[in-house]
C-alpha cells in the first residue's frame, strides 16, 4: 500500500482503476473527469496496465461500448460529467436493465445553460432514475476507495448492475492531497476476479434488451427493481468486508457530532467537510445541532434515515442541484417522502446552493442552519430557500 504526500484525486482513481486491473476502458474527455482517462491512456500506452483502451467520439459511444465489454465479461470502466452524462443518457438506463457490472466515475458538474464547466449536482440528479447504484465521496481517500468497492459491488454475482462514484468536479477532482492507493496485490485479495455468468459468446448469439411488448415490460422493469432493491445488503457487505482489510469504514448515512443535537443538517459531497466546521463552530457555543451525509443515493437507505432522525425537531436539507418549477431540491423531495407516514417526524426545509461551483463556506453554513430553524419555527412564504442568490 503506497501513500502519495500529494497526489490529485482524477489521477489516484486512474491508479486504483490500475489496481483493481481493469480490462476495457471506453471514454470520452470532458472538464471536470478528463485527467482520469488521461492518466489511464497513459497507464495502457506505457505498458503499467494490460487493458484495452478505446478512444471514442462521444459519450454516447463511450457507455456503448461499455455496454458490449461488460457483456463479453471483461472489467469496464469510464469516467464522465455534466453535459457528457446527458449525451449518454439513454444508454444507462440499458446498461442497469441488462445487469452489466460497469463501474463509471462522474466528476459532477453544473449542466447548462447558461455553460458552466464547474461543480454542481445538476448532472447525477437528472440520473436519479437510470437505474445505477449511484454513491457520493467527500475526499479523495474515498474516491478511490468506493472505486475499488464499486467493482467488488458491480461484479457481484447477488448484484450485477452498474455503479457510479459521484465525486465533485474541481472541489474535489482538481485537488492534490494524500492520499493511500492500495496496490495490486492488496486489492486482489478484496476484489476476485470477474464472473460475469452469462459472457456473450459469438459460437452461440442470443439478442438482449431488444423489444419487449407490453405484456411483459412491466415484469421486467419490476424485476430490475427488486434486484437494485435486493443489492442494498450486498453493497452494506463489501463496504464491512473493505473495512475489516483496509481500515475504512463506511455507511450508506453517515454522522458527524449528532448525539443530543435536535437540528441536523444534511450534506451530499465533498461540501459535507466544510459542513463539518460550521457544527465544531456551533456545537462550541452551546447549541445542539449535528450533521449527516446520505452516501448511498441509490438505492435509498429509507430506514438508516429514519433511524438517524429518531429524536430530532429539525432537518436542513443542502441540495447542489435545483428541481426548476418544483419543490426545491430533489435530495429533500426525496428525504420528505422517505418521512411522510413516520410519526414524530422533523420539520424538513430545503435549501439549494453551491450550484455552478459556487462556494459554500462555513460561515454560509451556519446561515443556513439559522434560517432553517427559523422556518420550522415560523414557517415561510416559500418552498424552498436558495442560498447566496444575488437578487
Amino acid at each position: 500500500m503506497a501513500e502519495r504526500a500529494g497526489i490529485e484525486t482524477s489521477v489516484a482513481i486512474g491508479d486504483a482503476v490500475k489496481a483493481a486491473d481493469a480490462d476495457v476502458i471506453a471514454a470520452y474527455p470532458i472538464t471536470p473527469q478528463t485527467h482520469i482517462v488521461e492518466h489511464l491512456a497513459e497507464l495502457v500506452a506505457n505498458g503499467e496496465l494490460d487493458a484495452e483502451y478505446i478512444p471514442v467520439e462521444s459519450e454516447h459511444s463511450a457507455m456503448s461500448a461499455c455496454l458490449g465489454s461488460a457483456a463479453a465479461g471483461a472489467r469496464t470502466f469510464t469516467a464522465s460529467a455534466g453535459q457528457g452524462i446527458e449525451l449518454m443518457h439513454e444508454v444507462l438506463y440499458v446498461a442497469s436493465a441488462m445487469r452489466l457490472p460497469i463501474v463509471m466515475a462522474v466528476t459532477n458538474r453544473a449542466v447548462s445553460s447558461p455553460l458552466s464547466v464547474w461543480g454542481d449536482h445538476s448532472d447525477v440528479m437528472s440520473c436519479r432514475d437510470v437505474g445505477w447504484i449511484q454513491v457520493f465521496v467527500e475526499n479523495g481517500q474515498e474516491a478511490v476507495d468506493h472505486t475499488i468497492c464499486a467493482f467488488r459491488i458491480a461484479e457481484d454475482n447477488n448484484v450485477l448492475l452498474p455503479v457510479m462514484v459521484n465525486l465533485d468536479g474541481f472541489h474535489l477532482s482538481h485537488v492534490i492531497e494524500p492520499i493511500t492507493v492500495p496496490d495490486r496485490e492488496e486489492v486482489e485479495k478484496y476484489l476476485p476476479p470477474n464472473s460475469y455468468p452469462l459472457p456473450l459468446n459469438p459460437d452461440k448469439p442470443v439478442a438482449m434488451g431488444d423489444f419487449a411488448p407490453p405484456f411483459i415490460f412491466t415484469e421486467a422493469k419490476w424485476a430490475q427493481e427488486m434486484n437494485i432493491r435486493k443489492s442494498y445488503d450486498h453493497i452494506i457487505k463489501a463496504w464491512q468486508e473493505f473495512g475489516e482489510q483496509f481500515g475504512r469504514h463506511y455507511h450508506p448515512v453517515e454522522h458527524y457530532r449528532t448525539e443530543g443535537a435536535t437540528t441536523l443538517l444534511l450534506t451530499m459531497g465533498s461540501f459535507s467537510e466544510t459542513a463539518m466546521t460550521a457544527i465544531d463552530s456551533m456545537r462550541e457555543k452551546g447549541e445542539k445541532v449535528g450533521l449527516i451525509r446520505l452516501r448511498l443515493w441509490r438505492p435509498f437507505p429509507f430506514e438508516e434515515l429514519r433511524k438517524a432522525l429518531k429524536g430530532v425537531d429539525t432537518l436542513v436539507v443542502l441540495d447542489r442541484a435545483i428541481s426548476v418549477g418544483g419543490p426545491g431540491g430533489p435530495v429533500a423531495s426525496e428525504v420528505k417522502a422517505a418521512l411522510y407516514n413516520q410519526k414524530d417526524r422533523p420539520s424538513v426545509v430545503s435549501f439549494v446552493g453551491g450550484l455552478g461551483g459556487r462556494d459554500v463556506t462555513r460561515e454560509g453554513f451556519e446561515t443556513i442552519i439559522n434560517r432553517g430553524r427559523e422556518i420550522a419555527e415560523k414557517g415561510s412564504e416559500n418552498e424552498f430557500e436558495i442560498h447566496g442568490v444575488r437578487e
